[in-house]
């Protein structure tokens, strides 16, 4: 036996352990499922993944108690009156310095247009204001604004609230271009999606009111999703209130649709058309007889 055989360590040392067992952990096998992100980004994992996305909001609302609410679309691009006004003024500015130049035309009218659809930034901000206060007064009757989470009208929505001295929810989504919460959101009841069907559902879920002002294709998707749950009795009825009439009646001819058979006449009977803020809290009031209405 060579004499270095004889001498040579026999048990491992800690550096060694430590270097096995480092690589054991470092392959993903290892992890505990719940904590490895790979793992559960699998498309094989879509199920678990919808399913967390359900209960993680559906747990904290409900360690708060919150069961209703009155949601509120509209467009993520109008902006608030003080920037419009603002914009104005630049635009204004801008073309002054050169009278002949199109496109300081073309931004000016953008600008003016901006700033006549920034009335209903201000609307949503009331209504969510007015709705907050009648909350704040009546605790039993609370019904708490719901917004996208988002800009423009859903930005207005949870700033009346906040304003008022409440608290609000935002449902965000992820989106290619990333959707930013609002500042105005109560930060524990800011939540964000994957998955639209989940938003939607939490969306409607507690809904005890859908208050739309004009919007584009995603204003119009959850409108028309609401109305169809609503007549096909997926859904109890509840008040769905559009804001601002110029623009629904030339968004969409309901009448039309009855004319040509699409829908029943007393299909119209299941949203109603408003021009203020007012009017739409009247609405809802109307429908459960709230206290005192927006006088509290």
């Amino acid at each position: 036996m060579k004499e270095n055989e004889l001498h040579r360590r026999r048990l491992i040392s800690a550096k060694q352990s430590e270097e096995s067992i480092a690589k054991i952990e470092g392959q993903g096998s290892y992890k505990l499922a719940f904590a490895d992100h790979e793992f559960l980004l699998q498309d094989d994992l879509r199920a678990v993944r919808l399913q967390l996305e359900y209960l993680k909001p559906q747990l904290t609302l409900e360690k708060h108690q919150v069961d209703a609410t009155i949601v509120v679309f509209g467009s993520a691009r109008f902006l608030s009156p003080e920037q419009a006004q603002h914009d104005v003024r630049m635009a204004e500015h801008a073309l002054a310095e050169e009278p002949g130049n199109d496109s300081l035309k073309g931004n000016l009218k953008r600008a003016q247009r901006a700033l006549k659809n920034s009335g209903y930034y201000q609307q949503a901000m009331d209504f969510s204001r007015i709705a907050t206060e009648h909350n704040l007064k009546h605790d039993e009757e609370n019904l708490m604004i719901v917004s996208g989470g988002g800009p423009g009208i859903m930005e207005a929505a949870n700033r009346g609230a906040m304003e008022a001295g409440g608290e609000s929810i935002g449902l965000n989504i992820v989106l290619p271009h990333e959707q930013r919460p609002n500042p105005y959101i109560t930060p524990e009841y800011c939540f964000q999606f994957h998955y639209f069907a989940i938003r939607k559902m939490h969306f409607l879920q507690r809904a005890r009111a859908l208050v739309a002002f004009p919007g584009g294709f995603g204003t119009l998707d959850e409108l028309f999703e609401t109305l169809t749950l609503v007549q096909t009795k997926k859904s109890e009825p509840v008040p769905i209130v559009l804001v601002g009439s110029e623009f629904w009646r030339r968004a969409v001819d309901f009448d039309l649709l009855v004319e040509e058979g699409t829908i029943a006449e007393y299909d119209l009977d299941l949203f109603q058309i408003v021009d203020s803020a007012e009017e739409a809290w009247q609405a809802i009031c109307h429908c459960y007889d709230l206290k005192n209405g927006s006088k509290g």
